[in-house]
C-alpha cells in the first residue's frame, strides 16, 4: 500500500467517523460557558473606561463557547479542520478595539475556548485564577489615581501664577494656554488621588478667575 493510499484511507476514516463522546463535549462546552460568564463578570467589575459596552462583554461569553466548538470540531476530524482553516482565513474583523485592555479580555476568552475544547481543563482553570489575581492587583494600584483636565479662564498674568500655586503638591502639567484679549484659557492635567479636588475651591476663590471646568479622562491621548 502506497503512502497516498494510506493518507486517503485516513482521510476517509476520519470523514466517516462519528464516534463523538457526548459527555466530553458537554463538559467542554459547559466549562467554556461558565468561564465565559466569569470573564464577563471580571470585565464588568474592573472596567475603567467611560462607557461600558455590554455588547462587547456578551461577545466574550460567545467567543469562549464558539472557540471551544471550533476546537472540538477540528480535533475530531481532519477534513473538518482543513475546511475550518480555509473558512476562517477569509473572515475579516473590522471592529476597532479602542481600549488595549479589551484585547486582553478578548484573547483570554479565545484561549479559554481553545483549552476547554482541547480538554486542558486544569490549564484553563489555573490560567483563569492567575488572570483574575493579576487584574485585581494592578487594578487596585491604579484605581485610586485619576487624571483630570482643569480648564480655567482668568484675567491677568499674576492670576495665572496664583492658579498654578493652588494645585499645591499635586502632580500637574500645563497642556495648553490660549490668550484671547484680556482673557486667558489654561488647560492643566492633574493627577488626583481618589476624589480629592480641593484645588477647585481654591482656584474659584482667586480674584479675576472667571470659571473652572474639571474633565476626567484616562490619560491615554494627547489634548
Amino acid at each position: 500500500m502506497s503512502v497516498k493510499d494510506v493518507l486517503r484511507k485516513s482521510f476517509l476514516e476520519n470523514y466517516s467517523a462519528s464516534n463523538y463522546d457526548v459527555v466530553d463535549i458537554a463538559i467542554a462546552l459547559t466549562l467554556a460557558l461558565l468561564l465565559g460568564i466569569l470573564i464577563y463578570l471580571v470585565y464588568r467589575r474592573f472596567y475603567a473606561g467611560v462607557i461600558f459596552s455590554k455588547s462587547f462583554a456578551i461577545t466574550l461569553i460567545g467567543m469562549c463557547v464558539l472557540t471551544c466548538m471550533v476546537t472540538l470540531a477540528i480535533s475530531s476530524n481532519v477534513v473538518i479542520s482543513l475546511g475550518m482553516v480555509g473558512a476562517l482565513s477569509i473572515v475579516r474583523f473590522r471592529t476597532a478595539i479602542k481600549d488595549p485592555l479589551d484585547l486582553l479580555y478578548l484573547f483570554w476568552a479565545i484561549t479559554t475556548g481553545i483549552t476547554s475544547g482541547a480538554g486542558m481543563y486544569i490549564l484553563t482553570l489555573v490560567s483563569a485564577v492567575i488572570m483574575i489575581i493579576m487584574i485585581a492587583i494592578f487594578y487596585s494600584r491604579v484605581s485610586n489615581n485619576k487624571i483630570y483636565v482643569a480648564v480655567i479662564h482668568y484675567e491677568g498674568v499674576e492670576t495665572g501664577d496664583e492658579v498654578l500655586r493652588a494645585f499645591g503638591k499635586k502632580k500637574y502639567h500645563v497642556k495648553s494656554k490660549t490668550m484671547k484679549g484680556n482673557t486667558t484659557e489654561l488647560a492643566v492635567e492633574v493627577n488626583v488621588k481618589g476624589d480629592d479636588l480641593y484645588f477647585e475651591e481654591k482656584i474659584q476663590k482667586i480674584d479675576k478667575v472667571k470659571d473652572i471646568t474639571i474633565i476626567q479622562y484616562n490619560g491615554e491621548y494627547n489634548a
